[in-house]
């Protein structure tokens, strides 16, 4: 019997043993020495940073300090949310004007506007640049491939956020956005009366993918009200509690990443130094 299909029928066998449950399940200690003191070490509460980390994985020239980037636009961009809701009503008649009112009469409030505008499409780039630098470095694999999955939610959590904040304003630029994308949906495999096997499982125009995210068969007030609850509301705690779980599988799993060691220049000259004081 093949190798490969030896360990496939093992790993049925016992699910625990597999790659892909211990990615995502930490091992449990066996009751040594040693393993109870990486119980204590490796304990979040006790200790925020790893015991011990790989010099070269906290450079930014290696890390492009993305991820610290991304968090830090997730914090402007909730505190400028929470500003803006003060001022604005998702409803069709008021929902522009509240615009209009927030940048010509408010103080300070385009630039308010403008922070969170600027502040997600940053968030965007930030996040996209970050799962390109993991993919470069090869930080997505074992023991990390969990993780990685997390970073990829987020980043369709991110998406998903820009996507609804478009429509809020209800000017030109959000009705169409929406209308676009939206029209897109119908061909969701499944879910899209126009998508793969849609209309094999009933799904029609009023009752697929695109019906549900506008409440409705066109964009107007019901789309208005549930892209203002995704985006403030529910996507916000889902990408909350996502990157909970990032940050602190990051801390178990030891650290931003772990690249290939790498020699600084400084200790690249040291054989040479050593050589030339000999040599004096």
């Amino acid at each position: 019997m093949p190798g490969k299909v030896k360990e496939q029928i093992e790993s049925v066998k016992d699910p625990t043993k597999t790659q892909v449950y211990t990615s995502i399940f930490r091992h449990k200690h066996d009751e040594t020495p040693r393993n109870r003191a990486l119980g204590v070490l490796s304990n979040v509460f006790l200790h925020l940073h790893p015991a011990k980390i790989n010099r070269d994985s906290v450079r930014y020239p290696y890390t492009w300090g993305m991820g610290g980037i991304t968090f830090y636009l997730f914090i402007v961009l909730t505190f400028t949310g929470v500003l803006l809701m003060f001022y604005y009503h998702p409803t069709k008649v008021q929902a522009f004007r509240d615009v209009l009112y927030l940048e010509h009469d408010v103080p300070f409030g385009k630039i308010l506007r403008n922070m969170h505008r600027w502040a997600a499409h940053l968030m965007v780039i930030a996040v996209e640049l970050h799962m390109f630098r993991v993919f470069l470095t090869g930080s997505y694999k074992k023991p990390r491939e969990f993780n990685w999955n997390v970073g990829v939610i987020l980043l369709v959590l991110t998406l998903l956020l820009s996507f609804t904040g478009y429509l809020l304003p209800d000017d030109q630029l959000g009705f169409w956005a929406v209308t676009v994308g939206t029209n897109m949906a119908r061909a969701t495999p499944l879910l899209g009366n126009e998508g793969p096997f849609g209309s094999q499982l009933g799904m029609t125009p009023y009752n697929d993918v695109r019906f549900g995210l506008l409440g409705g068969s066109i964009v107007d007030a019901n789309a208005l009200l549930r892209a203002y609850i995704w985006h403030c509301i529910a996507i916000p705690i889902i990408a909350s509690v996502f990157m909970i779980v990032h940050f602190w599988r990051v801390r178990k799993d030891g650290g931003i990443s772990g690249p290939a060691p790498v020699m600084l220049a400084s200790e690249a000259d040291k054989p040479r130094r050593a050589q030339l004081a000999a040599g004096a």
